[in-house]
C-alpha cells in the first residue's frame, strides 16, 4: 500500500532502504521518543526492522519528502497493537525535519487509511518529555484521556511516563493550519524548503 499527500510519499520500507533508515532514525533524540526502537540504532537494526513481515491490518510506512529529485526519507509511521487492547498509531520524524509539519501531514493520512480500512478507533501516546508529539496528536483530532501510564522504552532502557490519547470523532482536517500559509509570509522558511528539495 502506498499513499501520497501534498508533500509526502508513504510506502512500506524495503531492505535497500536500510542505510537511509539508519541515518534518519539513528539519533538518540529521535529514538528515545519511541517505545520499541533500540539505541544505538544502526544499519543492522534497520535491516532487522525492514525484514519483519507486514500485517495488512497493521500498515506501516516510511515517510519520504517528495522533491524535485529522488524522494528523501524523513520519518516513519504505522499502526500496531497497543500495550492494552486495540490499535495504536505511532510516528517519528528525523531531526532535521522537525517543525515542518511532516508528522501532522503523515499522521492525517495514516488516520484516513485506518478509516478506509474500517479499523477500530486508534489510540496513541507520547512520553511526557516530548510535548511536541502531543501537539501533533491534538492537530490530528486525538483527545487526551487524562491518563498517564508508565511505558517501556527500549532506547531509554526503562520506563517513562507516557500521556495517553484516543481518537476523537471530529474530522481533524479543520484543526490543522496548512504550512503553505506560512510559506507565503516567511521568506526564510521558503528558502529552507527550497534547499531541502534541491
Amino acid at each position: 500500500m502506498f499513499a501520497r499527500t501534498e508533500r509526502l510519499l508513504l510506502r512500506p520500507g524495503w531492505l535497500e532502504d536500510a542505510p537511509a533508515l539508519a541515518r534518519a532514525i539513528g539519533e538518540e533524540a529521535v529514538v528515545r521518543n519511541l517505545a520499541t526502537a533500540p539505541w544505538p540504532y544502526g544499519e543492522e537494526q534497520a535491516q532487522e526492522f525492514l525484514s519483519k513481515p507486514l500485517d495488512p491490518d497493521q500498515p506501516r510506512f516510511l515517510i519520504f519528502a517528495r522533491t524535485g529529485g529522488a524522494p528523501r526519507l524523513v520519518g516513519g509511521c504505522g499502526i500496531s497493537p497497543g500495550p492494552e487492547d486495540g490499535l495504536e498509531m505511532g510516528y517519528w520524524i528525523a531531526r532535521p525535519y522537525w517543525g515542518l509539519g511532516f508528522a501532522t501531514e503523515a499522521g492525517r493520512q495514516l488516520v484516513h487509511i485506518a478509516r478506509a480500512m474500517n479499523l477500530p478507533k486508534l489510540s496513541a501516546g507520547h512520553f511526557l518529555d516530548n510535548p511536541a508529539s502531543g501537539a501533533v496528536l491534538r492537530k490530528l483530532g486525538f483527545r487526551p484521556t487524562g491518563k498517564v501510564a508508565q511505558r517501556y522504552s527500549l532506547a531509554r532502557g526503562g520506563e517513562a511516563a507516557c500521556a495517553l490519547f484516543e481518537e476523537g470523532d471530529a474530522d481533524a482536517d479543520s484543526a490543522v493550519t496548512p504550512m503553505r500559509g506560512r510559506i507565503g509570509v516567511d521568506e526564510d522558511f521558503r528558502e529552507e524548503l527550497r534547499l531541502m528539495a534541491a
